[in-house]
């Protein structure tokens, strides 16, 4: 079954500084139908105007990855990191047994426009740590290309739980296919422009969970950037 979470039904919180629209449940925002899918708890589409920013602040076991798409955002922690991320990078922290962070769009002239995303990890406990690497326009023109996984294969970052995080651009040509195996659910988000899955038509913000195997078709009906996450559906946290 493929069951679409609309982008105009998401969760919506605007406060100047910071607009968000949340696919679950988040902060304010409870709806205790969409509090997540598999081991996915979070994805936020978050635009931060020039200046502004997340001031210092804690989490703690929980795989966070940031995914921009417009513009930069740079990132300071407790562990001493501090970096800008732009379209192309893929960040990930382990809060783990805690860390404190800060993220905020350096530029004084352009929003920045990114997702961020939070998994549960498979156990408590991790210490915390910070990746980040990059992956250009060419790796993910037409195909899928992993940018997240378990055990960091395939040179992608890594995740403390069995979730693999696909990213991909697809023009108004372009198709790839995915083989979503027994076990297994698939979150497709399209991050932006419209593209289709299986014939049905998805556009920027939307959401499509997938809870039965088999083959999955991507087409671009535009432009678009997609991320495809395919995860245990026997996920557990130890």
């Amino acid at each position: 079954m493929a069951i679409l979470r609309a982008a105009a039904e998401r969760g919506r919180a605007n406060h100047g500084w910071l607009d968000s629209a949340h696919s679950f449940s988040f902060s304010s925002y409870y709806d205790p139908q969409h509090m997540g899918f598999g081991p996915l708890r979070v994805i936020n589409d978050d635009r931060i105007i020039p200046g502004a920013g997340f001031d210092t602040h804690g989490h703690q076991d929980m795989e966070i990855v940031s995914y921009v798409l417009e513009g930069a955002l740079a990132h300071r922690d407790s562990l001493g990191t501090g970096s800008v991320i732009r379209p192309g990078d893929v960040q990930r922290m382990s809060a783990g047994t805690g860390i404190q962070h800060s993220e905020f769009n350096p530029s004084q002239t352009d929003p920045v426009h990114f997702l961020q995303i939070w998994i549960i990890p498979d156990r408590v406990g991790y210490p915390p740590s910070y990746e980040q690497k990059y992956f250009g326009a060419a790796e993910k023109r037409g195909r899928l290309c992993l940018v997240a996984s378990c055990e960091g294969r395939a040179g992608s970052v890594t995740l403390h739980q069995d979730v693999d995080l696909y990213a991909a651009l697809l023009d108004g040509e372009d198709v790839t296919e995915f083989d979503l195996r027994e076990g297994r659910l698939a979150w497709i988000q399209v991050a932006q422009g419209e593209m289709c899955v299986n014939g049905q038509l998805l556009s920027e913000g939307d959401g499509l969970a997938i809870d039965e195997s088999g083959w999955l078709r991507l087409e671009g009906a535009q432009t678009a950037e997609v991320l495809l996450f395919d995860m245990s559906a026997r996920w557990k946290v130890a």
